[in-house]
């Protein structure tokens, strides 16, 4: 019998095309669309209806994901996961934002929603295994998975899936993880899938392009305070805290910076005093760390000492780094070359070599031995 896959289909050309791989390789296949957040419901802070252009756009994925199932022949189910994601997503990156830190949304989507709430609903299906649209590479070994960087280093996606648990990888498939974005496309159009065309989504997980401020703002109230200078220096008041994040240089608002490119780049926070620190430095002390305290780790291999690889955020290039165990869930990285805007709430992903192996939240930040005080 053939085994059967059940397959995260978003309307999306790279899930399509990973729909069309698994077909061309001899799996059953049946595709779920996931509709995690409720558009239509939106409200602000005193629970007043808000108009939202994403219920069009939500419903349209789901269209385009109808046609593709249609295209080739396979079933697709649609599963409400909207109290899952508001309650193990949506939830936390409010929290985080209150707190000043700057969270990773897509990551804990993949945590709690893909690899966990939609691994519940396939269970009802009777799957063999599941398959997402990511870019990423997995091989299963008796040992355990090992997750790998996609053959398209431009789109890999392992530092989203860097917290995923070995029990939540171990009947995973990523079809077109060792396809180039280019062949996604030209697969895509030569086999006529509806979505061939389609623009290529952005924003956050689920939730899509958007103001962003806006946005935060019918959640969170604004509390404006003052943009500084380390030494004091008074110049404006900020929108609010949850609006910036280190290393950040557009929408300050400010002229005049005597830094070579002319710009002025947040360096702080301090939540007690509702300050914003600024300084027209792009090489300033503060925008660099050499070591920080990693928690809420997730690891998939030996828990061995030593040196690696890290990103602290997306798309940036891998740094060396050593690493030292501090618990079962912590664990302090040293970063011997710098690394530019360590935040806070963000995730640092592990790598040794094509192996993913492991990510934590990023906890508290240093510099020469001194606690960076950005929130």
């Amino acid at each position: 019998m053939k085994k059967k896959v059940i397959l995260g289909l978003s309307g999306g050309v790279d899930s399509s095309v990973a729909a069309y791989v698994l077909k061309t390789k001899g799996y059953d296949v049946e595709g779920v669309f996931m509709r995690n957040w409720d558009s239509a419901a939106n409200s602000d802070i005193s629970g007043n209806p808000t108009l939202n252009d994403e219920v069009c756009a939500q419903e349209q994925d789901y269209r385009d994901a109808q046609a593709v199932a249609r295209h080739l022949g396979i079933p697709l189910h649609r599963v409400d996961f909207v109290e899952a994601y508001w309650n193990d997503v949506f939830s936390y990156f409010l929290d985080e934002y209150k707190r000043g830190r700057t969270p990773n949304p897509d990551v804990l989507c993949n945590n709690n929603i893909k690899f966990k709430a939609f691994v519940t609903y396939a269970k009802t299906l009777d799957y063999d295994y599941i398959a997402m649209g990511h870019y990423a590479r997995i091989e299963h070994h008796p040992e355990g998975p090992r997750l790998l960087r996609a053959v398209d280093q431009s789109k890999d996606q392992t530092y989203f899936l860097s917290q995923l648990t070995e029990d939540q990888l171990k009947d995973v498939m990523f079809p077109i993880g060792d396809l180039l974005k280019r062949d996604v496309r030209k697969i895509a159009i030569e086999n006529k899938i509806p979505t061939a065309h389609k623009k290529d989504s952005t924003g956050i997980c689920f939730i899509g392009e958007r103001d962003f401020q806006a946005f935060l703002s019918n959640y969170l109230p604004a509390q404006k305070g003052s943009m500084r200078r380390l030494d004091g220096t008074f110049l404006k008041n900020h929108s609010g805290l949850m609006n910036y994040t280190i290393g950040q240089r557009r929408g300050l608002g400010i002229g005049g910076a005597q830094d070579a490119d002319g710009a002025w780049y947040v360096v702080g926070k301090d939540l007690s005093t509702n300050t914003l620190y600024v300084e027209p430095d792009s090489m300033h002390p503060n925008l660099y760390a050499d070591q920080a305290l990693i928690t809420s780790v997730v690891w998939r291999k030996e828990k061995l000492d030593g040196k690696m690889t890290a990103k602290f955020r997306y798309r940036q290039q891998d740094l060396p780094v050593s690493i030292r165990w501090l618990s079962e869930t912590s664990l302090m990285v040293d970063i011997p070359e710098l690394a530019r805007a360590v935040t806070p709430g963000q995730v640092a992903a592990f790598y040794q070599g094509e192996v993913c192996v492991g990510s934590g939240t990023i906890e508290t930040v240093y510099r020469d031995g001194i606690r960076r005080q950005y929130v």
